[in-house]
């Protein structure tokens, strides 16, 4: 699989991908990276790829030829993806749909954002990662990466860690607790240290309920009609 992010500052990506999981996956050739620059296809004399807004506006925005000229010269297996506020949610069924992908490429904005006539000409998708305001799109393509990259076989050591994840069914993920089991008077729950699979596994789920019910009461409420359905 490869990714391409299309940028103004590759520097900003490039730096996460030289540590922990996603090096070595890198180095493994579970997937590639390559970085493109509309500053290097600016007809302006100086390289320019911002302007103001038509129609008059706070800040500048991202003129269409550098992009248009840049996106071009992808092939035609590349799934363009844009981020946006007004974009759709990034969701954990969105990072396994895409690493299923060839070739997916992140647009990252910057200033006010892109010129609309890109977003219309090129985008296969347009995501949001929050209700937030960023500087660049640079953060958002990285995050969407990682979640994406996690589904890609070969990459995690333990396959079934995916399975046990938050956001896999609607419940969040049971609370983990690593050895000692005793730290400073603070124990783990004693169920977990009688090696009873099956109990344990009734208590992670008792555990991700009440979880899930005080963060995320949305995802309970969906648990129990899934649930519901099953039976």
């Amino acid at each position: 699989m490869r990714f391409t992010y299309v940028t103004l500052f590759s520097n900003l990506i490039e730096g996460y991908f030289q540590d922990s999981i996603l090096k070595r996956a890198l180095e493994a050739d579970h997937f590639q990276i390559a970085f493109l620059n509309p500053r290097d296809n600016s007809a302006s004399r100086h390289h320019k790829v911002d302007d103001t807004a038509v129609g008059g506006g706070a800040g500048m925005v991202m003129t269409p030829q550098p992009l248009f000229d840049t996106l071009s010269t992808l092939d035609s297996d590349a799934y363009i993806i844009f981020v946006a506020p007004v974009g759709k949610q990034f969701t954990q069924n969105d990072a396994k749909r895409l690493a299923k992908k060839s070739h997916v490429v992140f647009v990252s904005g910057r200033y006010e954002g892109i010129d609309e006539r890109v977003l219309e000409t090129f985008a296969d998708e347009v995501f949001s990662i929050g209700d937030y305001v960023l500087t660049g799109g640079e953060l958002p393509s990285l995050v969407m990466t990682d979640a994406i990259v996690r589904n890609i076989n070969g990459v995690l050591g333990n396959s079934e860690s995916l399975e046990t994840e938050s956001f896999e069914t609607p419940l969040l993920e049971a609370p983990s607790f690593g050895k000692p089991p005793l730290y400073e008077d603070m124990v783990v729950p004693s169920e977990y240290l009688k090696g009873n699979h099956s109990r344990i596994l009734a208590l992670k789920l008792a555990l991700s309920e009440c979880k899930t019910k005080y963060f995320r009461p949305e995802q309970l409420l969906k648990h129990k009609i899934r649930t519901s359905y099953e039976k």
